[in-house]
């Protein structure tokens, strides 16, 4: 992992899956470890299974983050998203997708029985 970029993702989640299986498409230089805690828990990530799948997560240079930030460091470590990753470290751009994020998981479920 060229960036430290780690990222656990909920590999039951059919939406998730589609996500996730884009972000590795685009990650052509192997960049980002993506865990799958559908399973069970992983035992390198500081969080328990529960926290890990109600929330996007990733660990950036030994940083835990969620939400948002853990999307904008998922970007970074992709070349074409890495300027919007970059934005994301603006805090008021942040906020506004933290805010997005949360309107997003408020649907999640509905989305989730749509593409599965």
């Amino acid at each position: 992992m060229s960036d430290g970029v780690k990222v656990w993702f909920d590999g039951a989640c059919p939406l998730c899956m589609r996500e996730i299986a884009l972000m590795r498409r685009l990650d052509r230089r192997g960049a980002i470890d993506f865990v799958d805690v559908a399973a069970g828990a992983d035992p390198s990530c500081s969080l328990d299974r529960a926290q890990v799948l109600a929330r996007f997560h990733a660990e950036e240079d030994g940083v835990m983050l969620s939400g948002a930030a853990a999307f904008a460091a998922m970007w970074r470590a992709i070349p074409m998203l890495r300027p919007l990753g970059l934005v994301a470290r603006n805090r008021a751009v942040l906020r506004v997708l933290e805010a997005a994020y949360l309107r997003f998981l408020k649907v999640r479920p509905r989305l989730q029985r749509f593409f599965a």
